[in-house]
């Protein structure tokens, strides 16, 4: 029979055996060491202050009184060092990275997770609660293939719940896609979190919607009159609008108003002219009371024109007609009227 123990190598009592007090308080000082083992620290050599009952874990190369005994594990005891040979599966709390740690392949590693977890929270880099109750705090997160390809599902219960993703900036909501209110795809923005805009919206048939996109259909109310030449004409009717196309100041020749541009970007901009007569005449869409983007001429009538521009246009430039010549003209919707939209 052997004199020790085969996993804590503790020391038998031998029969007839003199000052069985010394065998018997080693087997304890390594019980001592093993049972409820915590590791204070992973060390090459011994600390200059390590306090008794301190357990290390020694870490090639080893020196000092600990040299010869890398992966073993020291235990300061009565002044001195008493050194103990992990076995695979030993378990032991690191105070340094206050964690769970289990030897296997002769290194301290972290306990694997069980192949099924199921926990209530998870908090990678940051901590979970009630409500998200996965919160990762990363640089970058990589959800990559299994086979040739990879999902992300979200679901939703109903049509009227949401599945979506939500980007924040300093925590504000400032744009979310994906099933919000109904079963259609929607992109929403936002300026502070609160109120919301939908800017495109995909339907279950295939169509596409930019609700907010700026566009317009603008003219005089119908009626037929000879512009001044050199005079300038504008709108005082929207027949069509969206994405904030609003009238401005009222013109000096009292025909309609400036007709405003909502927002930055290059907008197609058509405007089709009906005349009744015309002894020559000419016609050019102006920006700002400065430039022109674009005219016809013409003699003659009844006859219609039609002119096709593209601009680059800012938020708070005008648009406005400007008249030569003399002709009678035919003013309102379906006549002399100009429509945008922003590309």
């Amino acid at each position: 029979m052997s004199d020790a123990t085969a996993n804590l190598a503790l020391p038998y009592i031998l029969p007839s055996q003199a000052q069985k007090h010394v065998t018997h308080n080693e087997a304890l000082q390594r019980l001592d060491a093993a049972v409820q083992l915590v590791l204070a620290a992973h060390l090459p050599a011994p600390p200059d202050d390590a306090s008794e009952g301190a357990c290390y874990a020694v870490n090639a190369p080893a020196t000092g009184a600990w040299s010869g005994k890398a992966g073993q594990l020291a235990l300061r005891q009565d002044g001195d060092w008493i050194f103990l040979q992990p076995r695979q599966g030993w378990r032991a709390y690191d105070l340094t990275s206050q964690s769970l740690l289990v030897f296997v392949g002769g290194e301290w590693s972290d306990l694997p997770l069980p192949q099924n977890p199921t926990v209530s929270t998870l908090g990678i880099g940051t901590t979970a609660d009630d409500f998200n109750r996965l919160a990762v705090s990363s640089p970058a997160s990589l959800l990559t293939h299994a086979g040739s390809g990879h999902q992300l599902k979200i679901n939703k219960a109903g049509p009227l719940d949401t599945a979506s993703l939500l980007f924040q900036s300093n925590w504000q909501g400032r744009a979310e896609l994906g099933l919000t209110g109904s079963d259609d795809l929607a992109i929403k923005v936002s300026a502070d979190g609160a109120l919301w805009k939908t800017a495109l919206s995909i339907s279950a048939d295939g169509c596409v919607r930019t609700g907010h996109r700026p566009l317009v259909r603008a003219a005089l109310t119908s009626t037929a009159f000879t512009p001044a030449s050199g005079s300038q004409t504008g709108f005082d009717t929207l027949h069509l609008q969206q994405g904030g196309f609003s009238l401005g100041t009222a013109l000096s020749s009292g025909h309609g108003n400036r007709l405003l541009i909502p927002v930055d970007g290059i907008y197609l901009i058509a405007v089709h002219l009906s005349v009744l007569t015309s002894t020559g005449h000419g016609m050019e869409l102006i920006l700002n009371d400065s430039s022109a983007l674009s005219g016809c001429q013409g003699t003659g009538g009844p006859l219609t024109q039609s002119l096709t521009t593209l601009a680059s246009l800012s938020s708070g430039d005008w648009l406005t007609l400007s008249h030569t010549g003399t002709a009678q003209v035919q003013f309102g919707s379906g006549k002399t009227e100009l429509t945008a939209a922003m590309l």
